[in-house]
């Protein structure tokens, strides 16, 4: 894949830099969670229209903007480039100058980087196009509510977002990856993910005569243990599947058998095969443990997200382009993590790919994402803003594979 608009996107990238670093550090002080990203969405909007652009505002919040001609114009299908926009429930402590002043709020998975960077990529590509040197259409896609099941995915699909888009292209922070480099991946490269609640429910009674009763906190502590070992047992264990418990909740007495308790955890699967059989299996496996302790049981089942799939025609395109902003060696081959992404869903009706980006600081501490005190490298902000408008502009080398 040839990139001849290189040297004018590194130039631009350099120009948009510091009001990037700006941008990305307003947001990261007025972080929003899902579906509320009011402030955030407008800001993005805003700043589109300075820059001649005609931002399309979503129901509720997020938004898309198209640059360049459109599919019709140029006979060609458009582009996306997908960012998410929502934070995180989470308290910060990384001390940062320019850290959350909305308390319990955090962008403590670098949905701000991610925001950030696909601006600043639609920044270059506006100027591009102004100077008529933008001959592929760009649709950006500012997506609400990626930390929740469901996932704003699924709103902005039911609006219609992927018409005339043929392929999209993500980044996600990877603070264990150095900046300077992306971990890529051919394939799923994260997991399915569900939510799970079992609710349990009996008369009660006293702990001296369980017999008269159903055991709510023994029969909750059979399913615990049993319903992770069927599944380990009845699927195969290549594909990956995982049954985490995060929350018990039952009684509140020593001699008490309560009268109802519940138990939620995640279900992830590395396999789309897995992913729909575990549905099934798991659905038998409550009900036959409860059956044999006498309770009634209720099994709430929240289907969250597929793996994300990468296209390997679209992944081999997005390396190409970050091997030419980067160099040679600055592509690694990343895990595929049971961390559920809702980028997925895209890819279930166009070809893609998300590349993981480094924001570790070369040397310095590593850091993780859910956590408080997450600090990236901003010099990944010109990163991917340099990775993405090359990969939205490259010389069509899809032509080659065809």
């Amino acid at each position: 894949m040839t990139f001849p608009l290189a040297s004018a996107i590194d130039d631009l990238a350099t120009a948009f830099e510091d009001e990037i670093l700006s941008f990305r550090r307003d947001i990261h002080a007025h972080p929003e969670t899902a579906r509320q990203e009011h402030r955030t969405t407008q800001a993005v909007a805003e700043r589109l229209r300075q820059a001649g652009l005609t931002p399309v505002l979503f129901k509720g919040t997020g938004l898309m903007c198209d640059i360049g001609p459109s599919a019709e114009e140029g006979g060609e299908s458009l582009i996306a480039l997908r960012a998410d926009i929502d934070a995180l429930p989470l308290q910060e402590t990384s001390g940062l100058p320019f850290a959350s002043v909305n308390d319990g709020v955090s962008h403590s998975c670098g949905h701000d980087v991610h925001t950030s960077v696909v601006l600043g990529a639609g920044l270059i590509l506006a100027r591009l196009a102004q100077e008529g040197r933008l001959t592929q259409g760009v649709r950006l896609v500012f997506q609400p509510a990626e930390e929740v099941q469901p996932g704003g995915a699924l709103d902005l699909l039911a609006q219609d977002v992927l018409d005339d888009v043929g392929e999209i292209f993500a980044v996600h922070t990877e603070p264990k990856l150095d900046c300077g480099l992306i971990g890529s991946r051919i394939g799923p490269i994260t997991s399915a993910c569900d939510t799970i609640t079992v609710t349990v429910t009996s008369h009660g009674g006293h702990t001296s005569r369980p017999h008269l009763t159903g055991d709510v906190v023994y029969a909750i502590g059979e399913i615990i243990t049993e319903v992770p070992a069927v599944l380990g047992r009845r699927l195969d264990p290549r594909s990956g599947v995982n049954m985490t418990w995060g929350s018990v909740q039952a009684g509140a007495a020593p001699n008490a058998i309560p009268a109802s308790g519940m138990i939620m955890g995640t279900l992830r699967c590395l396999e789309v095969s897995a992913w729909e059989q575990a549905a099934h299996v798991l659905k038998e496996t409550v009900a036959h443990v409860a059956a044999a302790y006498g309770v009634e049981v209720a099994l709430h089942h929240q289907r969250g997200v597929p793996p994300v799939d990468n296209a390997e025609s679209c992944t081999l395109d997005i390396e190409a382009a970050a091997r030419d902003a980067l160099g040679g060696h600055s592509v690694t081959l990343t895990e595929q993590s049971l961390g559920g992404e809702d980028f997925a869903w895209y890819l279930t009706k166009v070809p893609g790919a998300l590349i993981r980006l480094g924001t570790r600081t070369p040397g310095g501490k590593t850091y993780d994402i859910h956590r408080g005190d997450l600090r990236i490298d901003e010099n990944s902000l010109k990163v991917g803003m340099r990775i993405l408008a090359r990969v939205a502009t490259g010389e069509d080398a899809r032509l080659d594979r065809v």
